[in-house]
């Protein structure tokens, strides 16, 4: 565990297993915390403001919750393509249309960031360009039907097999595209402990 962390514990308000995996790799101790929210946000908001509003709203509903030496940290994906942002599919057909749309084409992988203590906020993001091949009917049909994407923002993960197969470039953070810029989060959580102390 690195020493920055020194008594503050870190609440991981997500239930996403890849954002688990990645505070574990990066040896921060942390427990998990979390409370439901409605997803839904004001229409006229874009691009990274969809971010950082759903993750501000899933530490908000806890704030109330966090003892003195407690750090949440909440956050949020958008996939963002010809200026849509394309969500967690509810059915097979809608994933289909998801996959469909971002091949042969480039999109936005946007990961905002929300570190909350009693009485501070803190709110990042960051940007990813991902590229994806022309993919064929077969190819989307393959991977919707084997690789649960629903849980996935845009209908697809970088490190399931459509990623492997179809993506042939990005430009930016590869653990964002994920689900979590640990780097980005790493020296914001070094910014609020030193400020803590």
């Amino acid at each position: 565990m690195d020493k920055f962390q020194g008594n503050y514990k870190l609440i991981l308000g997500s239930n996403s297993p890849r954002r688990v995996e990645y505070l574990k790799q990066m040896g921060l101790k942390f427990t998990q915390r979390v409370v439901s929210i409605d997803e839904s946000y004001p229409q006229e908001l874009k691009g990274h403001r969809i971010a950082e509003y759903l993750a501000k709203r899933k530490a908000d509903v806890q704030q109330n919750l966090l003892s003195e030496n407690e750090i949440l940290l909440t956050s949020d994906t958008v996939v963002w393509c010809n200026g849509e942002s394309l969500e967690k599919a509810i059915n097979k057909d809608e994933a289909i249309h998801m996959l469909t749309k971002l091949s042969d084409k480039s999109h936005e992988v946007i990961t905002a960031i929300c570190l909350t203590t009693t009485n501070k906020q803190i709110i990042k993001h960051q940007t990813t360009s991902v590229w994806f091949n022309k993919l064929s009917k077969d190819q989307i049909a393959y991977y919707v039907d084997n690789f649960n994407p629903f849980d996935k923002a845009g209908a697809y993960g970088i490190q399931d097999w459509i990623g492997l197969i179809g993506i042939s470039k990005i430009e930016g953070s590869y653990s964002s595209v994920v689900g979590l810029p640990t780097s980005l989060l790493y020296s914001t959580l070094k910014i609020m402990t030193t400020e803590m102390h």
